[in-house]
């Protein structure tokens, strides 16, 4: 596996992953189509500026444009503090295999050698079992139950936290 920059191109995995009832259940279902490459542009730029990690999740190397999901972190603001986040998500093909631990694993471990971002939250919703036993399983802490705001739609959820260079298993 490995992880590479989001690319212009991945415009229909966006849509894949972000417009599609079963992949958006935990997030208060599907985004509209309209506004996906506007997304994509904003992501790559992010990426190309460093001011996020936007990661596409490659299972195998040999085939590069096979493309499991995502994996990101970025820094945003909330009670006037910068609190770094982490999120993924992986299509149904390629649910069940590891790759999403995986993929937060190595991104975690890069922030910890990179000696970037600090802690880091996960906010899954509170019935996705895969995304809290991922958080579970890496050592994440299970700080609360809270609302938080995804896409303008409120959703409850596990507020995790880990250190990075103290904490991953």
């Amino acid at each position: 596996m490995l992880l590479r920059d989001v690319e212009l191109g991945d415009v229909e995995l966006y849509v894949r992953m972000r417009c599609d009832p079963v992949m958006m259940a935990e997030l208060g279902g599907p985004l509209p189509r309209d506004g996906i490459e506007a997304k994509v542009e904003r992501d790559v730029r992010a990426a190309a500026a460093d001011t996020a990690w936007i990661k596409m999740i490659v299972p195998d190397a040999a085939e590069p444009q096979v493309v499991a999901g995502t994996v990101t972190l970025w820094s945003h603001e909330e009670e006037g503090a910068a609190l770094s986040e982490i999120g993924w998500m992986v299509l149904p093909e390629f649910q069940g295999r590891g790759l999403a631990k995986a993929a937060v694993r190595l991104l975690l471990e890069c922030a910890r050698d990179e000696e970037r971002w600090g802690t880091v939250h996960a906010f899954p919703g509170i019935t996705n079992a895969a995304s809290n036993g991922i958080c579970r399983s890496l050592r994440f802490t299970l700080l609360k139950e809270r609302d938080v705001t995804f896409a303008g739609r409120v959703i409850r959820t596990n507020h995790w936290a880990i250190d990075p260079r103290t904490d991953l298993a």
